[in-house]
């Protein structure tokens, strides 16, 4: 399913833990016309776009390429919010749950050694 503009707007900015209040403040807008523009009530310029992609601190086709299902990660590099595919082979997810029982096994072992 391809998000529209607006969702992805949306998405964005709650990552980034902006507000709809913080927005339209920037954008020099009240907040129930910043909230008409992530509903898509009003049609979204490319001048609005490049004004919020801005405010986000990224480029604007950043933002139409924005994908959910992409982690997102805070270091910021180059302007870019830095979307990064994140795969884990089932081998690195086995090893990992391997270490946290071989970790359970030793806290009860040492759990028991103190008590006694």
């Amino acid at each position: 399913m391809i998000l529209q503009p607006e969702v992805k707007i949306k998405q964005i900015r709650e990552l980034k833990n902006f507000t709809q209040e913080y927005m339209a403040q920037q954008l020099g807008l009240s907040t129930r016309a910043y909230s008409k523009i992530e509903t898509g009530e009003t049609q979204l310029t490319i001048h609005r776009l490049n004004e919020i992609s801005a405010i986000f601190g990224v480029p604007p086709m950043e933002i139409l390429g924005f994908d959910d299902k992409q982690v997102f990660n805070n270091c910021k590099q180059d302007g870019y919010i830095g979307i990064n595919h994140i795969s884990h082979s089932e081998k690195l997810i086995q090893q990992y749950e391997d270490t946290i029982q071989a970790l359970k096994e030793q806290i009860a072992l040492l759990k028991l050694l103190l008590d006694k």
